[in-house]
């Protein structure tokens, strides 16, 4: 192996240990596999292109060549030319997917859901910095400066993280660097000859034991020992100094955190686990509360609401926050004509829920909580800064009861402009059968108030829509257009196309996020489960604000303005709950607990299985792309077996040849079988030493490999033999038999520890030679190639006509 190409292979060791520390920013670990793949696809092709012996420029510009064109493959392949020529489309598709992923990584609290957008910035980042190391190390020979690229990818992740990089990233990373730094120094001795100890390929392909110089070793163990000694202080400094504790290595540190003083906070979408809490085998309890409403079952405590559709998903958009007042403002709409009852609520959540977004009812007007907490008005959310979330949190919350009537809301006012243009704004690839569905189902209602209670009834009783929460979820647009052609889905799909549908008529939609009032216990509390997790659309209405739908069958309480001539139920007198009056949550789910009547009746209360967490994306992975990674996982697990695999191939080859009776077809079964010991040997940790004649191999075979017996006997049999055939006038009927190879090969492995034997399977020293036949045949036609183009320039130049003029 030469030592640019051992250089490229610890660049692309260096990276790797390096991406290691991105793994805990996102909740799953595939996509370093992803990146790995990719990075061998760079860094091989950057290895080919030396071995031709193309300029410096030239390697690099075909490395990110590559890499653009991988890209494009994994993340843009269907606005690709041919699906993998980068077109305009396709660089504006991951232009899209880097300005998702920048928010993503704004909004998504550690560790974040890995979104396109996510795993575009992680791989592309992985990949750049492969490059910068691979280009610096390899390309430039200057492997010192390769570690300020590898020391940034290992920053980002620190800094993302808040310094909880740990440790082990931080010593995975140094080990990399260390290892490139050893890589470039043995690369420079050699260059002055010989130090490595072990094996050295000949003309002939075969190896020569040369020992390396003392000096020469000495250095590089004096260098390695330098390194241990380097990077044991830098893990023990941080460690014993309170100084510096916010360091690379992480720790505490002091400081108010981010957030604190404006600007935006990263939360966790919880939507991402919506799916899996519904389909959750016991209906844990997160919270629990006690209320004064007159009406539990319209209490709904909300999250957050999902207000950006960008046609591959629902999202909250990025606002500013601020401290939480004192009292909160004015819900957003909402007029003096509309009736409207204040309540109290006392609620705990139980230790096993942590959230950073925290659970109200809606609108809230007060909250009183203790922690750090921050205020996003345009949601009315309580976002937690600072690592802040809802584990064991207990508070009090002041709410209002908004009950507007059917007319109020059928003679609302157009909504304001700019309001109007956000709320209703629908991607282009929104399928056209969306807004022609929400047109004939809406077919003629007067207002905007009707045309919602239709597409309501229509989902609710009226389309012959089915609840399953095993459908997999999805609240992009083909997961909208799939929704309407299956009719089956659970409150994700019911609220997300409901609201895109509103969206295309005009009114102004968004979909809240959170729980439905839970289950009344006989102490009169609530209780709260994971079943309980819910999504509804929110439709804003001039005078009235937000106000709540329930599109999804089963599940939750129609609103009783959606209801006509349905008489408004008036909470009870406005009091505030005692100060014990919350109940701490409890382990135990609730004894009422059962399947709804309506489920029951429609067959639907059969255990479901957990199909995990949602995925925001569209879902419905084109069969040429699943081949296209399924491929990929093999080669890559293939790789570490092809040693072992050639090695297989060629012992059977070598013994398999019975044919053949001339003194030529001798020959060679008797070379093939001193060769398949050699090798052997060699995969065993005895190098083969071409300067030895058979005889004295033969013995420096059985002294090293501890042979007796049998196999010592084999082995001298096999060496006169070939003696025979390479030096006697007529080797008469010499041959080599296959048995002496296995008796040889069997004790080899008798005397070997368990780490050899493991080594010698998986990893045999002797599979070298595959790289040294590719060399040499790369040489040989590069020398064809040279003496055929130079006979073309002769030819060239006596055919050349005459440039005298005529």
């Amino acid at each position: 192996m030469s030592g640019r190409t051992r250089l490229a292979l610890c660049a692309f060791a260096a990276t790797m240990l390096a991406a290691g520390s991105l793994l805990p920013l996102v909740e799953e670990s595939k996509w370093i596999l992803r990146a790995a793949f990719l990075l061998a696809l760079q860094s091989g092709v950057g290895v080919l292109a030396r071995r031709m012996r193309v300029t410096r420029i030239l390697t690099v510009s075909l490395q990110v060549l590559v890499t653009l064109l991988a890209l494009t493959v994994a993340f843009a392949r269907e606005h690709a030319l041919f699906g993998v020529v980068p077109g305009p489309q396709a660089v504006q598709r991951l232009a899209e997917l880097l300005t998702l992923g920048a928010d993503d990584v704004n909004r998504y609290a550690i560790p974040a859901p890995a979104t396109d957008g996510i795993r575009l910035m992680l791989i592309g980042g992985v990949l750049l910095i492969g490059l910068a190391v691979d280009v610096l190390a390899v390309t430039l020979r200057a492997a010192a400066p390769a570690g300020l690229p590898l020391l940034a990818l290992y920053s980002v992740a620190a800094g993302l993280s808040d310094g909880g990089a740990g440790w082990l990233w931080f010593l995975l990373a140094a080990c990399g660097y260390l290892l490139l730094l050893l890589a470039e120094g043995r690369d420079r001795l050699s260059r002055w000859g010989r130090v490595f100890g072990g094996v050295s390929r000949t003309s002939g392909g075969l190896a020569a034991g040369l020992e390396g110089g003392g000096r020469a070793v000495a250095s590089v163990r004096t260098g390695r020992r330098i390194g241990v000694v380097a990077l044991g202080i830098a893990l023990a400094v941080p460690a014993v100094l309170p100084a510096l504790d916010g360091g690379l290595l992480g720790g505490t540190g002091g400081g108010s955190g981010r957030g604190s003083g404006g600007g935006t906070i990263s939360a966790v979408n919880p939507l991402v686990s919506l799916q899996n809490n519904l389909n959750q085998p016991e209906n844990r309890e997160v919270m629990s509360y006690r209320t004064n409403a007159g009406n539990p079952q319209d209490f709904y405590l909300r999250i957050l609401a999902l207000d950006q559709f960008d046609g591959s998903e629902w999202r909250p958009s990025t606002r500013r926050l601020r401290d939480v007042p004192a009292r909160l403002p004015q819900p957003a709409g909402l007029d003096g004509a509309v009736s409207v009852t204040e309540i109290r609520t006392n609620i705990s959540a139980s230790r096993s829920y942590q959230q950073t977004y925290l659970p109200l009812p809606y609108p809230a007007s007060e909250v009183d909580i203790q922690g750090r907490w921050r205020f996003e008005p345009e949601g009315r959310t309580l976002v937690g800064d600072d690592g802040q979330t809802t584990r064991g949190a207990r508070y009090e919350v002041s709410s209002l009861v908004v009950e507007p009537t059917a007319a109020q809301l059928a003679a609302a006012m157009e909504p304001r402009s700019d309001l109007a243009g956000e709320y209703t704004r629908v991607p282009a690839s929104l399928p056209e059968v969306v807004e022609e569905t929400a047109q004939q189902v809406t077919a003629g209602a007067a207002n905007d108030y009707e045309r919602a209670v239709k597409l309501q009834d229509w989902f609710a009783a009226e389309g012959g829509f089915r609840y399953d929460t095993t459908v997999k979820s999805g609240t992009g647009t083909a997961a909208i257009e799939r929704f309407l052609k299956d009719r089956e889905g659970f409150c994700v799909h019911f609220s997300f196309t409901m609201a895109a549908m509103a969206r295309t008529l005009g009114i102004p939609a968004r979909v809240a996020v959170g729980f439905t009032p839970g289950t009344v216990q006989a102490d009169g509390s609530v209780s709260v489960g994971l079943r309980d997790a819910h999504a509804w659309p929110e439709l804003y209405f001039e005078g009235v604000g937000w106000t709540r739908f329930e599109p999804t069958p089963s599940r939750g309480t129609t609103p009783a303005y959606t209801v006509p001539d349905a008489p408004s139920q008036d909470p009870s007198d406005p009091a505030l709950p005692t100060e014990g009056a919350s109940t701490a949550p409890t382990a135990a789910p609730s004894a009422t607990e059962s399947c709804p009547a309506q489920m029951r009746q429609q067959g639907e209360c059969g255990a479901s299985t957990a199909p995990g967490a949602t995925d925001s994306a569209d879902p419905g992975t084109p069969a040429g792309t699943v081949a296209l990674r399924v491929t990929g996982a093999l080669v890559v697990l293939a790789l570490p077996l092809l040693p072992m695999l050639w090695r297989v191939r060629a012992r059977g080859r070598r013994l398999g040849s019975s044919g053949g009776r001339t003194a030529a077809d001798a020959t060679a079964r008797v070379m093939a079988a001193w060769r398949e010991i050699t090798d052997s040997a060699w995969d065993h940790g005895i190098p083969p030493d071409e300067s030895q004649t058979p005889r004295k191999t033969a013995a420096r075979v059985v002294r090293l490999g501890h042979l007796d017996g049998q196999a010592a006997a084999a082995v001298h049999r096999v060496a006169g033999a070939v003696e025979q055939v390479l030096y006697a006038p007529d080797p008469g009927g010499t041959s080599a038999s296959a048995e002496d190879v296995r008796a040889v090969r069997a004790g080899l492995w008798a005397s070997a520890g368990r780490w050899a034997k493991v080594r010698a399977t998986l990893a045999p020293r002797s599979a070298v030679r595959v790289i040294w036949a590719l060399s040499e045949r790369r040489t040989e036609f590069g020398r064809r190639w040279s003496d055929r183009a130079g006979r073309d320039r002769w030819a060239a130049r006596l055919r050349r006509p005459s440039r005298q003029q005529g």
